[in-house]
């Protein structure tokens, strides 16, 4: 099965909170096996200022499912956990987003793997670098601890 990793992160209510339970309804998942989860951070919003810290983490996980279909899990778990439809990088009670699934490149209508912001988001790439440092970007050929050498702004 391919490793899948993916991206954590809440700035509204129990952020902790919200994402642990995003990590207990995909365990729940009989096709999916959570391998590793990261530890999170605290992060200022991306985009619009004007709104609450994020907390941000990673997530290591296996699953039969195919690309389409773990991104569907993924809005489902949104949904249930009340995510709304808001603006572009405004507040959101979860966010959940496929960084990596194993060695593909995908670019469809609603779906980019690898995530195309990945190498530019130290909040993605430290927790990515804590859980799976050698883990090799399909795109770019590089690895995650290198492109985290290579941010300018670290800070997570």
């Amino acid at each position: 099965m391919p490793k899948v990793f993916l991206g954590l992160g809440s700035n509204l209510g129990d952020r902790k909170r919200n994402i642990q339970e995003a990590v207990r309804l995909l365990e729940e998942r009989e096709v999916v096996k959570v391998v590793k989860v990261s530890s999170l951070c605290e992060t200022e919003p991306e985009g619009v200022k004007d709104q609450p810290f994020f907390l941000n983490g990673v997530l290591e996980m296996e699953t039969e499912l195919s690309p389409r279909d773990v991104l569907d899990t993924l809005k489902a778990i949104e949904r249930r956990l009340g995510r709304k439809k808001g603006r572009k990088w405004g507040p959101r009670i979860i966010d959940l987003d496929i960084l990596l699934y194993g060695d593909l490149v995908i670019k469809e209508e609603g779906l980019e793997i690898p995530h195309p912001l990945l190498p530019e988001r130290a909040f993605v790439l430290t927790p990515l670098v804590e859980i799976a440092p050698e883990t090799v970007h399909p795109g770019l050929s590089k690895t995650i601890s290198y492109l985290q050498k290579k941010l300018k702004n670290k800070k997570c």
